[in-house]
């Protein structure tokens, strides 16, 4: 654990699960930040807001809450007070009263993006050959293969209902750009970013930063943790 005694909790988007945080735990680990991810169940956003409170409830001491693509939406619905601060890694980002889906599709979709539509249940599923082409196109064949294997998929309940009022508005936040994403375009995280007027930073990464290049994403995550807990400390 880390000098302040933060936990970085790790929270998976769409068509992901723990996995996909499994280079950057160990990295945290090494960097001396206690790192857990918390998974979800990706049936509606309020189910998966109670699973991360019940992930939240084992854990002793501040917290720093980590999102990747959806999971953005989710962590900014707690309302913990041991919270210190969000990080959101290629994440949405919506407002109150916006949807997921709404600021997913703010911009025009890549080229390779792919269409998706809900199957006759009102799962939302990635097609196999999309973690090679806009997911991750610039992880290993390995771990393309391993992330399609692996893949859960989302319900259309988790992304068509409006947010309440996100925790970004009473907590700092910090926010890497993935630059090459071909599923949430960087304009748009750019616009999230700065309208929650965080700390942002870019690099040349695919939508699955954790997993194509952990090493930035690990630093990025520990320079956010210092500067948490620096303004916990002067408060």
């Amino acid at each position: 654990m880390n000098d302040r005694g933060m936990t970085a909790v790790l929270v998976h988007g769409a068509w992901a699960d723990g996995y996909s945080w499994a280079r950057v735990i160990a990295g945290l680990e090494q960097a001396g930040i206690e790192a857990v991810a918390a998974p979800l169940p990706l049936t509606s956003l309020a189910d998966d807001v109670a699973a991360l409170k019940r992930s939240l409830a084992r854990i002793e001491g501040p917290l720093i809450l980590v999102g990747h693509a959806y999971a953005g939406a989710v962590i900014a619905q707690i309302t913990e007070q041991r919270v210190a601060g969000l990080v959101y890694v290629a994440a949405l980002a919506p407002d109150e009263g916006e949807t997921v889906l709404e600021v997913f599709g703010r911009a025009e979709p890549h080229e390779k993006a792919p269409r998706l539509a809900p199957d006759g249940d009102g799962w939302i599923w990635l097609p196999d050959e999309a973690f090679a082409e806009a997911f991750a196109q610039n992880a290993s064949r390995e771990d393309q293969r391993v992330l399609a294997a692996v893949q859960r998929p989302i319900s259309v309940s988790c992304i068509t209902v409006p947010v309440g009022p996100p925790l970004w508005k009473t907590r700092p936040a910090w926010y890497l750009v993935a630059q090459d994403d071909r599923m949430i375009a960087a304009s748009t995280q750019r616009f999230m970013a700065q309208r929650m007027q965080a700390v942002e930073r870019s690099m040349s990464a695919d939508h699955a930063p954790s997993v194509s290049a952990p090493g930035e994403v690990i630093g990025f995550i520990a320079d956010a943790a210092r500067a948490f807990g620096s303004e916990a400390a002067r408060h």
